[in-house]
């Protein structure tokens, strides 16, 4: 299993403060609650999901359907981002969360919470809707209609069973998954990307959201423990300025496992790396990401920890866009069935932005041995 990085900008506080202040935010689809259909109460595990999806797919109109369901492919799988869809080639497919009505997109809510950790704040299905409350922002500060919780696609690829193979795929600016099921298990779960964007915590639908908070202090904490000699084996000479196995990259490894390796760590350092690792596979529901972390935490000894600079972006002081420059950190951790990196300023506590990318690939040859790649079980 493998994964990715993402480099994005902020919005500065200032701004934030001033746009909260002056105008209040559309909160209508964040604001919207799952509503599990009276039918699917009583399903658990797979079988919960495929009757979610179903019931999902009853609340559509004809042409809503059309565009929610499609024959399973690589090709549409392949066809996630991080960028907004206005901006995305070849674009995502499947049905944007804006053209859904009321009861439809409680529905479509209760199915992607049916996947994701529940009850959890900022991590899971919370995670997502903080998200969408934070793209919601740079809608509302930058006045563009490419921005905002609309603009989120859902997509089912292949009919929803516990037989036969099927995908979730659901995305948006800074944000993709892709569930792949196979006869009745999880064949994989990846791409799995998130990105924060603006990085200060933002209110919305009566609440306050802060997403990848705790991936950020996990982060910071892994770096601050490493003696200046771990860093210098751990820090790597290549630089970046994108992501790393992003959107048509799937499957584009480094060929050489770089930095320290965590079993040469110490003991309270290797459990800050599976921490860390930990922030991210656990977004998903228990039951899915337990042998996830299991072989995770069996390869730990084995994984690499590598400090990468990145080109990261600062502000301009004109409203919150970006220009590049030089000094953020990247924490990369990489072994036989991950790729992980983080970017941010963990040095100094402050998240700037994120890229996750946890992966779980399948035996079986399925799953997304496209989307971010994959190394078999």
């Amino acid at each position: 299993m493998r994964t990715v990085v993402f480099i994005g900008g902020l919005l500065t506080a200032a701004a934030l403060l001033a746009w909260q202040q002056q105008t209040p935010m559309s909160q209508a689809i964040v604001a919207a609650k799952p509503v599990v259909a009276p039918g699917c109460a009583a399903a658990t595990g797979l079988a919960r999901v495929v009757c979610l999806a179903d019931a999902f797919k009853a609340s559509l109109t004809p042409a809503q359907l059309a565009q929610a369901q499609r024959a399973y492919s690589k090709a549409d799988a392949a066809k996630w981002s991080n960028f907004p869809q206005q901006f995305t080639r070849p674009q995502r497919v499947g049905i944007a969360l804006g053209s859904l009505t009321a009861p439809q997109l409680a529905a479509a809510k209760a199915l992607l919470a049916s996947v994701l950790a529940q009850q959890v704040p900022n991590e899971g299905f919370d995670e997502l809707e903080g998200l969408l409350a934070l793209d919601d922002t740079i809608a509302q500060h930058t006045r563009k209609s490419a921005f905002g919780a609309g603009n989120y696609y859902l997509a089912l690829l292949g009919t929803p069973s516990l037989t036969g193979r099927w995908e979730l795929q659901y995305g948006g600016h800074h944000y993709a998954f892709g569930n792949t099921y196979q006869d009745g298990h999880t064949a994989g779960v990846t791409p799995s990307f998130r990105g924060a964007e603006p990085v200060t915590p933002v209110r919305a639908a009566g609440r306050t959201f802060h997403p990848m908070a705790q991936e950020q202090a996990a982060a910071a904490t892994l770096l601050q423990s490493l003696s200046t000699a771990q860093q210098a084996t751990a820090r790597l000479s290549t630089t970046f300025n994108d992501v790393l196995l992003g959107p048509g990259q799937d499957g584009q490894f480094p060929g050489t496992r770089q930095g320290v390796r965590v079993g040469e760590l110490s003991p309270a350092q290797q459990q800050l790396a599976l921490q860390l690792i930990q922030r991210y596979v656990s977004d998903l529901e228990p039951a899915t990401a337990a042998p996830i972390l299991a072989r995770y935490t069996a390869e730990l000894p084995a994984t690499y920890l590598a400090l990468v600079k990145s080109l990261v972006q600062k502000l301009n002081g004109r409203g919150g866009w970006l220009l590049p420059s030089e000094g953020k950190k990247c924490v990369q951790i990489e072994a036989q069935r991950i790729f992980q990196r983080f970017v941010g300023e963990i040095e100094f506590a402050v998240q700037v932005d994120v890229l996750p990318a946890h992966r779980r690939a399948g035996s079986d040859g399925v799953g997304h041995s496209l989307a971010l790649g994959r190394r078999g079980l």
